[in-house]
């Protein structure tokens, strides 16, 4: 098959883009129908993605999105060219035997491209018929294996390695999505929402899974109290050559660290938690020995409206199985968001809608002013005690 614009493409930065698609084509017929498509789509400039059929296995609601060409006839292969999504284990641990079994259902069925991962966290198979939807399926829950999120529902949960990996994590991410996978079945599988909802759980705030910039509930690890200063260890540092006042002092957003050359000190009421110095030195600073995490809510990206950040709604919540007061709190969030909620609208345009204010005395919560995204920005805003004292 002639593909001159993808042989211009493949010269690129992300050559692997095209040369990877050219390496299935050798034995998939999907893959090489998806090779004629898309170099059809650069010569007419425009996609031959045509929106309408729903497909998907029985029970289940959620998992696959369909994809049909409008020129199935000219390249049949990719007629139909549905996503699956298969859930991701928490934090991304594979075995190769696992990775294996993947593969060797994939290449019986589908087109052999796939995608480690998507945006969400899954597995995401790329290229199925509709006739195999089931059989592919079927194979994946012998193996152990379930399908993700997709549609109005709750999307696969995902997080970062927490502590199996890492030394700052301020609870068990694993264990948490984990048991929030296994509670919300109903909801992941059959789409009821007005639209997406995304879980995702990061360790500390060093965020490694993006959650504040992309899941409508974000889990952040966090601690109160002093952060924990070894004295010597600082004085190490400064030893071996880090200018302590340009790295640490100078780059602390609060301004809440001192330096005078011999002792550092943190003013903590002024810490933020961005974690900066104690990634600079580990070995000299570490967190606050109380740890549980920071609720946030309502950040998305670009599709419908503009992108938006989580907002704080709960500062520190301590974060141990069964984890009934989180699982309480996302109730009342769900029962809102269900209540007024239109279609395609995420919990944080729904929040921006209908005001912050609403939403918090709807779901029984004080406000705090962690909740303020811009400290002492604007000077209009009251508290409802203030219009009751007038």
């Amino acid at each position: 098959m002639e593909t001159p614009l993808l042989d211009e493409l493949e010269k690129g930065p992300w050559s692997s883009f095209v040369s990877e698609i050219k390496k299935a084509a050798k034995k998939s017929k999907k893959a090489e129908g998806l090779l004629g498509q898309l170099e059809l789509s650069y010569k007419e400039k425009k996609t031959h993605w045509k929106h309408g059929g729903i497909v998907g296995v029985k029970g289940y609601g959620g998992g696959v999105i369909g994809r049909f060409s409008d020129v199935g006839e000219q390249f049949p292969g990719a007629a139909q060219f549905h996503t699956i999504r298969v859930n991701q284990p928490s934090g991304w641990f594979y075995t190769s035997d696992a990775l294996r079994k993947l593969c060797d259902i994939w290449d019986k069925y589908g087109s052999g491209l796939t995608n480690m991962h998507g945006s969400t966290g899954d597995t995401v198979f790329l290229g199925a018929s509709t006739d195999d939807l089931e059989d592919i399926f079927c194979e994946l829950s012998a193996a152990s294996w379930d399908l993700g999120g997709s549609g109005g529902d709750a999307r696969t949960p995902s997080c970062c390695v927490g502590p199996a990996r890492c030394e700052f994590a301020c609870y068990d991410t694993l264990a948490l999505t984990y048991d929030i996978t296994m509670t919300y079945q109903d909801e992941l599988h059959r789409p009821l929402f007005p639209y997406k909802w995304k879980f995702k759980m990061a360790g500390c705030p060093n965020d490694c899974v993006a959650s504040i910039a992309r899941s409508d509930f974000s889990v952040i690890g966090t601690w109160r109290g002093e952060i924990q200063i070894n004295q010597d260890a600082v004085a190490e540092y400064a030893e071996k050559g880090l200018d302590i006042k340009f790295e640490v002092v100078r780059r602390c957003p609060s301004k809440a660290i001192k330096w005078d050359g011999v002792k550092l000190t943190i003013n903590n009421s002024e810490c933020v938690k961005c974690m900066h110095c104690i990634n600079v030195m580990p070995k000299a600073l570490r967190q606050g020995e109380d740890k549980g995490a920071a609720i946030l809510v309502g950040s998305k990206a670009p599709i419908v409206q503009g992108a938006l950040l989580s907002s704080v709604i709960i500062p520190f919540m301590k974060i141990e199985p069964p984890y009934d007061e989180l699982k309480a709190l996302i109730r009342k969030i769900w029962d809102f968001w269900d209540e007024n909620g239109v279609a395609r609208e995420r919990i944080g345009e729904l929040i921006q809608r209908v005001g912050l204010g609403n939403f918090l005395e709807t779901i029984g919560i004080e406000p705090s002013a962690q909740m303020v995204i811009q400290p002492r920005d604007n000077p209009y805003i009251f508290y409802e005690e203030y219009y009751e004292s007038e």
